[in-house]
């Protein structure tokens, strides 16, 4: 498969300060693929350079084979959707999406009957008339995506475009993205600190870090199988044990990821299959789908996800303080900078 973006050895700085250091990635054509960190990664940095909004200290950006590290903005074959949208405020959105065009010297009627498939595709055939400040947060971002496609780039790039949203829209904005992306069919560069959102949204995901690659993997071998310890800890809800703690629990002098939810939790001197150890309820958390649990055992404190089972459950099956056991399956526990148990 052809390779839309590649960086080879990319270094960054302002300064004293490193914001990307040494990173090197390959981005398919065709890809969805998200950078994902916390903030002062270096994400929106690398996406920076790719769009031309700023240049390497070292190293190259290559655009479908082309060494783009010091082209303008408007000599590479992409475009930007920014997380405030950018939308122009005195224009309604027919020409808000035709800006593009209207810039590039299309005519009029050309104009209009692309932005009206645009709109079309987006979702939102009848609002061309109206401006950025009458629509809301969902149908902002979405005349933002169909203005940064109209004029049919090779490389989207997306920078937290769904951080305004509420909960409920940003989950259904998701879903919707990606579909978009699969009708479209061109690579998708996407920044996010959201893990949901990398996991649920990406064919990729590369993990920054202070300037530096921790991971680069699909979904699944980001969660399951963490490469480094900044991995296990940012990436999903899980207990990262080390030391003593890992050879307590785990039986292991090496550091260990032991996901929250593939731990089971019962009564005190019941049967369990697998790895199992005692402990004592320190704190519940009544998460809606799932009860939090807290538990005390010899050497750490675990965190147990459990699926809400009905009001019976609430959070009340085991009070702080109860006796409990823990217990999970061999395969649950992945071993960091290993191939598992």
């Amino acid at each position: 498969m052809a390779t839309a973006v590649a960086f080879e050895a990319v270094t960054c700085a302002f300064g004293a300060v490193q914001a990307v250091d040494g990173v090197s990635f390959e981005i398919a054509e065709g890809e969805f693929f998200t950078l994902l960190g916390p903030s002062g990664s270096g994400k929106t940095t690398c996406l920076r350079m790719i769009g031309g909004f700023q240049y390497p200290t070292s190293g190259r950006v290559l655009l479908h084979g082309r060494d783009a590290s010091r082209l303008p903005p408007y000599e590479r074959d992409v475009n930007t959707v920014f997380q405030d949208y950018a939308l122009f405020p005195h224009m309604n959105v027919r020409d808000n999406v035709a800006y593009g065009l209207m810039v590039r010297g299309l005519p009029k009627p050309e104009r209009y009957r692309r932005v009206s498939e645009m709109l079309e595709m987006v979702r939102l055939p009848d609002i061309g008339e109206r401006r950025p400040a009458e629509l809301s947060g969902g149908q902002r971002q979405r005349v933002a995506l169909a203005r940064a496609l109209i004029n049919r780039p090779r490389a989207l790039l997306l920078d937290e475009p769904l951080g305004a949203l509420d909960l409920k829209l940003r989950e259904q904005m998701q879903v919707e993205l990606k579909a978009l992306q699969r009708e479209v069919g061109i690579t998708f560069v996407f920044v996010t600190h959201d893990q949901q959102e990398a996991l649920s949204m990406s064919d990729r995901v590369c993990v920054l870090n202070r300037g530096r690659v921790e991971q680069i993997g699909i979904p699944d071998d980001i969660y399951e199988r963490p490469a480094t310890r900044f991995v296990a800890g940012f990436v999903g809800a899980g207990n990262l044990l080390e030391g003593e703690a890992a050879r307590r629990v785990a039986g292991t002098s090496q550091p260990v990821m032991l996901r929250s939810e593939r731990i089971r939790i019962t009564a005190a001197g019941e049967a369990a299959a697998g790895h199992s150890v005692s402990g004592v309820v320190k704190e519940i958390e009544y998460m809606g789908p799932f009860i939090r649990y807290i538990v005390a055992v010899e050497g750490a404190e675990l965190l147990v996800n459990q699926p809400n089972a009905g009001e019976a459950s609430c959070g009340r099956a085991f009070a702080r303080g109860s006796a409990v056991l823990l217990s999970w399956p061999e395969s649950a526990c992945h071993r960091i900078g290993g191939d598992g148990p």
